[in-house]
Parts: C-alpha cells; sequence; structure tokens
C-alpha cells in the first residue's frame, strides 16, 4: 500500500513516479524501493514502462487494482477519521484538514 500511495502522490504533484522518486517520497533508499515497486507490480497494483523519449527512465503508473486498493484505504481512512473527530462540528473537521493539507503542500516545498 506505501508504494501505491507514493506512485498516487508523486503523480497528482506532476511528478515522474520513478524508482528513485517513490525512494524519495517514502524515506527510502533506492534499492528498497525498487523491492517494493517490483513487489507491488508482481501484485498487479502497479505498470512499469518507459517514455518514449528516454527509455531508461521507467516510470511506475497505477492499474486499475491499484487504484481500487488505493479508493479501498482512503474510503478506510476517511471512517477512522470520523470516529476520531467525533463529536466535532463540520467547521472544525474542515479546519483540521485544511491545516493538515497546507502542512503537506509545504513540506513538498523542503524535499531537496
Amino acid at each position: 500500500m506505501l508504494v501505491v500511495e507514493a506512485v498516487h502522490a508523486l503523480t497528482q504533484r506532476g511528478v515522474a513516479a520513478t524508482v528513485n522518486a517513490v525512494a524519495t517520497e517514502i524515506g527510502i533508499d533506492q534499492s528498497g524501493a525498487s523491492r517494493l515497486v517490483k513487489s507491488a507490480t508482481e501484485a498487479g497494483y502497479l505498470t512499469m514502462h518507459a517514455p518514449d523519449r528516454d527509455g531508461r527512465q521507467r516510470r511506475a503508473t497505477l492499474t486499475a487494482s491499484g487504484r481500487t486498493m488505493l479508493d479501498q484505504a482512503h474510503d478506510w481512512q476517511e471512517r477512522v477519521f470520523d470516529q476520531l473527530t467525533e463529536g466535532w462540528s463540520e467547521q472544525r473537521r474542515r479546519d483540521f484538514q485544511q491545516a493538515m493539507t497546507e502542512l503537506i503542500d509545504r513540506s513538498y516545498a523542503l524535499d531537496p
């Protein structure tokens, strides 16, 4: 799941989901990320392809199964968030989500 989420996050930000980018995204070395990408590919959650202009730089993309798993994980996360914030007003929930989103966005600016 970790590598699927990383590929999705990179893609959403317009960053090529290479093994090196996945490694940086999840904070592990390239060889560890390579093994995770390989396992996720073998499990059918990712596909690897090389862009036409540079065949050396392979990129990961989600398969339909990977997208389904990601959607299910996000649904679960939303249910847990609802449980954790039970009793909060809708405004407080929105404010918290907005603050967390801003922190995450700022964290990308700190990455080398």
